[in-house]
């Protein structure tokens, strides 16, 4: 396969990708934080909340298990064209949710939405990730360059749609918002299907499901500890901290309410921005340039354990704290923003791991396996941020997020270099 340098027709097939997954991020974010605050607000329990996005991941296990044999069978962009459509249908499904209906009927359905949801998201980002393998530079970092790029790009502008959310909320209220977005989308979806390069395989017609499942010990380890790291993050993400958040923010009127969602939209946009520039910088930050692979799987071991003394530290303030004192609330945002830096670096070395731990004839295949790892600690962090911020508070949420984190770091200290039959070619 020649550099993408000499062939403009991949640049170009890189460059749409890219954008589509953009396109496709700002509605995801901007879409949890809508769900998140709007339900919030209408008086579900931090349970019930987690319960809103847990098929949202247990359809991101699916469909990364499948969505790779599909996209090696069918070609990446039909994945990718998947993706976007489906989200469009899951935004419109979303506005008929009727306001009187029971609050056990209401969970369901948007379960049921979000599952659709989640569904598309990982077939965008599946058909995404896959692409930058394809279509990277070969020499030095290119591979880690570009795919902390994409990456990094991604969780900037997921961040923007975070704070988009909560400002159209705020402005234009659930139902305008829901529309506005799926008519965005849907003109994207048409303009990437309309201007699509060439640059993508089209599929091959022996892929087998089979192949799915790797036989690769290293893909297999770095899994497990994207099970773990992306756990601990969701453990206070997706519902701890936003409920905590608005508690201190709110005082329960409407005003209070419309400046919580900005504030919390706020925050939860930087956050997302801050890890997505940082994930984007980690090739420099790293100097992969100067380091060979022995090294880069060392420094996937050494960041998680840094990583881990984030929220043990934050641990040890919830817990000394009697109650949401100002000092901790603003420990709080110092400290999950020191997470977040560090978090990044631990994604993007991830990132890069398992595409130049895969053969480029099974990227999708292992790209999918690897994001089912994914969405399978995305979903144990969700069940757990309801569970334990209901159960125990801050202390507890912050004190699973230290010891999943230690699981990731021992996970990644199995790491080996013994990667010759599984470099690309």
């Amino acid at each position: 396969m020649r550099d993408t340098s000499t062939r403009p027709e991949g640049l170009s097939a890189y460059i749409a990708v890219t954008a589509a997954y953009w396109a496709f991020m700002l509605t995801d974010g901007a879409l949890r934080m809508l769900v998140l605050l709007h339900f919030h607000t209408l008086g579900f329990s931090p349970v019930q909340l987690a319960y809103l996005f847990v098929l949202y991941e247990i359809a991101g296990m699916v469909t990364n298990l499948t969505a790779g044999w599909i996209a090696a069978r069918f070609g990446l962009t039909s994945t990718l064209y998947a993706g976007l459509g489906i989200q469009v249908l899951a935004l419109l499904a979303l506005t008929q949710l009727d306001p009187g209906w029971a609050i056990g009927a209401s969970v369901a359905f948007v379960m049921l939405v979000q599952g659709a949801s989640g569904v598309a998201k990982d077939l965008a980002k599946m058909s995404s990730k896959s692409a930058v393998k394809i279509l990277a530079p070969k020499e030095g970092d290119g591979l880690f360059r570009w795919v902390a790029i994409l990456t990094g790009s991604k969780n900037a502008v997921k961040g923007l749609g975070f704070l988009l959310g909560a400002a159209l909320l705020a402005t234009f209220g659930f139902t305008p918002a829901i529309l506005g977005m799926a008519a965005v989308l849907f003109v994207i979806l048409v303009a990437v299907l309309i201007a699509m390069p060439a640059g993508l395989p089209k599929g091959r017609k022996g892929a087998r499901f089979s192949e799915v499942f790797s036989k690769s010990a290293n893909v297999n380890w770095l899994s497990l500890a994207r099970v773990f790291l992306f756990g601990a993050r969701d453990v206070w993400f997706v519902v701890g901290i936003p409920i905590y958040f608005y508690a201190v923010l709110s005082d329960g009127s409407e005003a209070g309410n419309r400046a919580a969602f900005f504030l919390i939209g706020t925050f939860m946009a930087l956050w997302i921005i801050l890890y997505g520039a940082v994930q984007a910088g980690a090739p420099r930050l790293l100097r992969a340039g100067t380091r060979d692979e022995a090294q880069l799987f060392g420094a996937a071991r050494g960041w998680a354990w840094v990583l881990a003394a984030v929220p043990a530290t934050l641990t040890a303030a919830a817990w000394a704290a009697p109650g949401p004192e100002t000092w901790l609330t603003l420990t709080l945002v110092a400290g999950l923003l020191v997470f977040g830096g560090v978090f990044a670096i631990n994604s993007a070395l991830h990132s890069y791991l398992i595409l130049a731990f895969t053969r480029a004839e099974r990227v999708t295949m292992d790209v999918g396996f690897y994001y089912m790892a994914n969405a399978g600690g995305r979903l144990a962090g969700t069940v757990l941020s309801g569970l334990t911020y209901q159960a125990g508070g801050l202390t507890l949420m912050l004190a699973t997020a230290t010891v999943m984190v230690a699981a990731s770091a021992l996970a990644a200290g199995r790491l080996t270099g013994e990667t010759k039959e599984v470099e690309a070619t």
